[in-house]
């Protein structure tokens, strides 16, 4: 596949300055992994497209998995008007989890994940204006499939009205790291004689499949058939 696997953060370029240290975001354990640049929350938001939107909701904590998007300031998801989830009421926490492999040491207490991490919270801005609304969709749909905003017919007044888009700030957010071999290379476990690395997880995109509803003759563009063969998850 085209590109590269090799995950260093700290080097992608955006918007410059430390995160935000509160108490929900200070790293207290495995502190090593903590990134505390906020180019590093930026290039997590980059490599990722799912995330994880915890909720207070009416019987409990809800966690749903949504897609998003993202610009220098604020962190966007969208749903049904009618959705619990979206309500808005209260402090939201966003995650987006990237596996980059599995860690496999000479014992089971020492095996780990690789992977590029970031949580965000936040109180979340119910977006009630068409042009902002439609410039949110636009990131969300441009950070998923770069090139179909342009491409496919745009929301109708009715659709938007049918859609709730929040927007939650990137003022408080944390951003964890793990990349490299198992920790137990210098332990007394490595007289085992037991072999030990990283299994890499390497996630890329195939081959276009069409509708079966599809006329003869329509093709995939350019900015669809581009993406095959490249990674889904870029560091």
């Amino acid at each position: 596949m085209a590109g590269t696997r090799k995950v260093a953060p700290s080097e992608h370029a955006g918007p410059g300055g430390q995160l935000s240290a509160t108490p929900r975001t200070r790293h207290r354990r495995l502190r090593e992994q903590g990134r505390s640049q906020r180019a590093d929350l930026m290039a997590v938001l980059q490599a990722g497209f799912i995330a994880h939107l915890g909720v207070p909701a009416e019987h409990g904590v809800m966690v749903v998995p949504t897609v998003y998007g993202f610009d220098d300031n604020q962190v966007y998801v969208h749903g049904s008007v009618a959705s619990q989830s979206l309500a808005a009421a209260a402090g939201y926490c966003l995650t987006v989890t990237v596996v980059d492999g599995l860690v496999l040491a000479r014992s089971v207490f020492e095996h780990a994940v690789n992977y590029r991490s970031a949580m965000i919270y936040a109180v979340p801005r119910v977006i009630t204006g068409d042009e902002e609304k439609l410039a949110g969709l636009r990131l969300v749909s441009e950070h998923l499939a770069p090139g179909q905003w342009d491409y496919v017919r745009r929301p109708s007044r009715k659709e938007l009205a049918a859609t709730r888009l929040l927007a939650m700030t990137l003022d408080e957010a944390s951003v964890k790291v793990r990349i490299g071999p198992p920790d137990d290379g210098d332990s007394p476990d490595a007289l085992l004689g037991l072999w030990a690395g990283e299994l890499p997880l390497e996630t890329g995109w195939g081959q276009p499949v069409p509708d079966p509803s599809l006329p003869a003759g329509i093709r995939p563009p350019a900015h669809i058939t581009s993406r095959a063969g490249n990674w889904a998850h870029p560091g």
